[in-house]
């Protein structure tokens, strides 16, 4: 029976990652050692599951459908386990959530760091990503977004503040480029730090508070990143306008690096929440770190 297991648990992990070798890499074995577990599979059922190149592995029909039968009942057996492991004297398990950037660093990092020293037989891995993750697709644990990005059909916990926006700059730019007065002026005179996101389909658009509104502003200037802390480095070195989190900016502000630009402006987003379906409410180990993040 276990040997059986281990064949279907080596599939499983090769059809997904169309990989022999990001296969062998995820369940720390040797590549050669993952085929060859393949194959006394294939040889005993008496049928191709995996089409082989060069270049890649796909599953064959046959192989698609045994994906199909046996994926849900291997994650339950895993969750089982899991789940076992955890009624040790101390919780154990690992727990794999994607988040952003920004929630990586500012909000999850912060707690988790005292959380691994009290349980060190937990590990924590951390997946960053601004996409809207599948995180059952993606066999994650849990996902961190904020908040109107998160699937009505999660179980969806707050773990952060709202989030306070704002304009900053170099004073170098500003001596240079003059100080914004109003948001409209950034898409007409001044340059802009962009940030581009999945989730926006593009650039992401600057938002402020006008008159009791929401203004979003689209400005052009010489840098686009896909990383925040990337954005908040180049307006440093004086490239531009920067639209970041208040937390991101404000050591930079006291030390005189860094300026707030139109405070009469700022908009606050909704907070983070941590996301899950409810096969991990019986985790213990989830449990603990859940409480650590509340």
């Amino acid at each position: 029976m276990k040997e059986n297991l281990n064949e279907l648990s080596a599939f499983m992990v090769v059809a997904k990652e169309q990989s022999f070798t990001r296969a062998a890499s995820k369940l720390a074995t040797s590549q050669s050692a993952i085929s060859q577990t393949v194959k006394n599979l294939e040889q005993r059922l008496g049928i191709k599951l995996l089409s082989r190149t060069t270049r890649s592995v796909t599953p064959t029909e046959a192989g698609e459908r045994l994906m199909a039968l046996i994926g849900p009942a291997l994650e339950q057996i895993n969750a089982g386990l899991n789940q076992m492991s955890a009624l040790k004297d101390k919780p154990a398990g690992t727990i794999r959530i994607t988040a952003d950037e920004y929630a990586v660093s500012a909000v999850l990092w912060p707690k988790i760091r005292e959380f691994l020293y009290q349980y060190p037989d937990i590990k924590i891995e951390l997946s960053t990503d601004y996409g809207l993750v599948d995180i059952v697709e993606g066999r994650y644990d849990a996902g961190v977004r904020r908040g109107g990005l998160v699937a009505k059909d999660m179980i969806a916990v707050p773990i952060s503040d709202e989030i306070k926006m704002m304009v900053v700059a170099s004073p170098r730019y500003l001596e240079r480029r003059g100080i914004p007065k109003k948001p409209q002026e950034l898409a007409t005179r001044h340059d802009c730090i962009n940030l581009r996101l999945p989730t926006h389909g593009g650039l992401w658009p600057w938002s402020f508070r006008e008159k009791g509104r929401e203004v979003k502003i689209r400005g052009e200037g010489q840098l686009v990143f896909n990383s925040i802390n990337s954005v908040l480095e180049a307006a440093l070195a004086g490239y531009g306008l920067a639209y970041v989190p208040e937390s991101m900016a404000e050591p930079y502000i006291k030390e005189g690096e860094l300026a707030e630009v139109l405070a009469g402006y700022n908009m606050v987003h909704p907070g983070y929440y941590l996301y899950y379906t409810s096969r991990l409410q019986s985790s213990p180990a989830f449990s603990l770190l859940l409480e650590a993040l509340r």
